[in-house]
């Protein structure tokens, strides 16, 4: 029998009643079930509580209530441990998160009975590098950001692949996403939507200043690098857009394909392209073909 860890965003009122539930419908069926020690201890069962840091552990897989802003934490904190993730989505469009609070028993008795697929998703490692020595590193799902802070002039971003120059960008800054990320930033600036599945980091400037300025789709095993300059000292670095680090002028942002790959639990019958349609466009998915499951 699986033992699950739980997670939520405490900041949602929703995730602390759908826990409770979730919690009563895994130990009905003999699961184990961990959730972090403040939720334990507002459930009244503080022996079920654990360590967020202990879950690689103790747990089989992870349960994520929240929006995706919350999956996205919890994927960058458990990269290197390899443990598949289901989200809940109980944020606003959910990209990342595969089930719905309105139906936690269907989505209980699939993980149990192993009614689901993995899938791999491709995550970034970025260095800021500064005089030679990286001093800042870190690890994304949805993409690396190079932005200009509240400061109305542009900044510069001079780009490399591979050593191999790519063009300098003149505006708001740069982005390098993971397919994941084509989604999120990226796209709002401009950016493709690119196939989950498909093997590529993507630069996509933000606001840029010469109209010829493009995304581009990249090889992923390729290292970018990335040269800050501004006449001004507002600029920074951010991870998913969660993390953020103060640069300099003539900093470099590497940025490569991590090592590590996020593990999303996913049904075999919901499509990404049903999933752009109804988060995107709107529309509603057909749940006879969905499994009763959106």
């Amino acid at each position: 029998m699986k033992t699950i860890g739980i997670t939520i965003n405490q900041d949602k009122p929703k995730a602390h009643i759908f826990v409770h539930q979730l919690l009563q419908l895994l130990e009905r069926k003999g699961s184990v079930v961990y959730v972090e020690p403040g939720t334990a201890k507002a459930l009244g069962r503080a022996e079920i509580g654990l360590e967020l840091d202990c879950f690689p552990q103790k747990v089989d897989l992870v349960f994520v209530l929240g929006g995706d802003g919350t999956l996205l934490g919890i994927a960058r904190q458990f990269a290197e441990h390899h443990l598949p993730i289901l989200g809940f989505n109980v944020g606003h469009l959910g990209f990342l998160s595969e089930a719905e609070p309105g139906d936690l028993s269907t989505a209980v008795d699939r993980v149990l009975a192993g009614d689901y697929y993995i899938e791999e998703r491709l995550m970034l490692t970025a260095e800021l590098v500064r005089q030679g020595e990286v001093i800042e590193k870190g690890t994304a799902l949805n993409d690396i950001g190079i932005a200009k802070g509240s400061f109305g002039r542009m900044i510069t971003c001079t780009a490399y692949m591979d050593g191999i120059y790519l063009g300098t960008y003149s505006g708001d800054g740069l982005i390098v996403s993971t397919p994941t990320g084509s989604t999120a930033y990226s796209l709002s600036c401009g950016g493709p939507i690119v196939y989950p599945d498909i093997q590529t980091l993507l630069l996509t400037p933000i606001c840029p200043h010469t109209l010829t300025s493009r995304p581009m789709v990249l090889p992923a095993e390729s290292v970018l690098e990335i040269k800050v300059s501004a006449a001004h000292r507002e600029m920074e670095m951010t991870i998913d857009g969660q993390l953020g680090y103060c640069l300099k002028e003539d900093d470099i942002v590497r940025v490569s394909r991590s090592p590590f790959n996020t593990l999303l639990i996913k049904w075999q019958e919901r499509s990404f392209f049903e999933v752009i349609r109804k988060k995107l466009q709107g529309e509603s998915v057909d749940e006879s073909r969905a499994g009763g499951t959106i």
